[in-house]
């Protein structure tokens, strides 16, 4: 088994993500959710690759197996939504999840948010769990941003403060003379 690939989203993979994400719902985790519900799951475009945000999906041996998405919701903040690993590809080996996050966090930063925020179901009692090892902390619904997207199956909210890009020389950040350079 080849290693995954996390790359953005493509045209082509319009009938993968509800074929991936639909049966981990509703299968999976018991949620009765359609795809109506969910009309970003097929306008990936409009919901997610306008403005700072963005959506990824994890490749491994040619099928999807993985996705992200960050929409922005303004004033520097993104909402985390679509989460989504398949069954085979979660845990530690093929570390599917984490690049995912890793991905969307780095794009973030470059898009200069301070916050993303996620709202996820109760039933993902493992994604809870891996959202505050990777910094996520509880909030409650109030916290939430007012133009945050809820949907009816969130019950569990989550906030994560990104910090900015490392200032580099020349590249914005100015160093006095007979300052000890970092590292």
């Amino acid at each position: 088994m080849a290693a995954p690939i996390i790359r953005p989203y493509a045209a082509q993979d319009r009938d993968a993500i509800p074929a991936l994400i639909l049966p981990i719902q509703q299968i999976e985790f018991g949620i009765a959710i359609t795809v109506d519900d969910q009309p970003d799951l097929t306008e990936i475009d409009a919901y997610y690759q306008s403005s700072a945000g963005g959506f990824w999906v994890a490749e491994l041996d040619g099928a999807i197996v993985g996705t992200i998405g960050l929409r922005d919701i303004a004033n520097r903040n993104g909402a985390l939504c679509k989460m989504f690993v398949a069954a085979h590809a979660r845990g530690r080996q093929l570390r599917v999840a984490v690049g995912l996050l890793e991905t969307l966090v780095q794009h973030a930063r470059q898009a200069r948010m301070q916050n993303v925020y996620l709202a996820t179901a109760r039933q993902f009692v493992g994604a809870h769990r891996f959202y505050k090892k990777s910094g996520f902390r509880e909030i409650s619904r109030m916290a939430l941003p007012l133009n945050f997207p809820l949907m009816d199956v969130d019950r569990k909210f989550f906030h994560l403060t990104v910090t900015p890009p490392p200032a580099t020389p020349g590249r914005g950040a100015t160093r006095l003379k007979g300052t000890p350079s970092p590292g």
